[in-house]
């Protein structure tokens, strides 16, 4: 793992934590790493400067060990990639393993504190931007969901057709617009992303 912090009494510290599991190697470069744990008193300018530049360059995980965040710094952080929220006061060396390994997992940390407000966020988000414009969390449209969902049951253009009362060249336009929106290579990918988004 990469391991940035504001001061090097700061970084000391926390390969401290770390250093003791010995599945756990602090590296350099961020390209040789599998997460960053990056410290800071707030979420400033120039931390998120750097985050957004990691992100960019590696799409690395982040674990953000942070002594305060807001609402819309969290939504800043999500953005460059921070999975895992720690706040400073909460520290310990089980909860920051914790974090490592779910970042490099796959999977998030967020303080209960936050999450309630993330949700409101995500409800803002579908309500003002999302609704307006006929599409849902996932980015597809109701008929393209639809049309998708009978794709995936194996049915062909004239069946899907059939089935939502569409003509032929509707069902391939509504095909050709959701692989083309989402940059999709075919038919299959746009199945398969339906499914990975859960609507199905």
């Amino acid at each position: 793992m990469v391991l940035q912090a504001p001061d090097p009494l700061s970084r000391a510290g926390l390969a401290g934590l770390v250093e003791k599991d010995p599945g756990m190697e602090i590296v350099e470069d961020w390209n040789d790493s599998d997460v960053a744990v990056v410290a800071a008193d707030r979420l400033r300018h120039d931390v998120v400067s750097r985050l957004r530049r990691a992100a960019d360059a590696t799409g690395k995980p982040v674990v953000l060990v942070v002594s305060e965040l807001n609402e819309g710094e969290l939504l800043t952080a999500v953005e460059c990639r921070v999975v895992a929220v720690l706040p400073r006061q909460a520290l310990t060396e089980e909860r920051l393993r914790h974090c490592i390994r779910t970042a490099v997992a796959g999977g998030g940390v967020i303080p209960p504190s936050l999450v309630g407000e993330l949700l409101k966020h995500v409800e803002r988000l579908q309500r003002e931007v999302l609704a307006p414009n006929g599409l849902n969390a996932s980015g597809l449209t109701a008929r393209e969901i639809d049309v998708l969902r009978l794709l995936a049951d194996g049915k062909e253009t004239p069946e899907i057709a059939a089935e939502l009362c569409y003509s032929e060249r509707t069902v391939k336009n509504v095909l050709y617009g959701v692989t083309h929106r989402l940059n999709l290579k075919s038919r299959s990918h746009a199945v398969a992303y339906a499914m990975r988004a859960g609507v199905f």
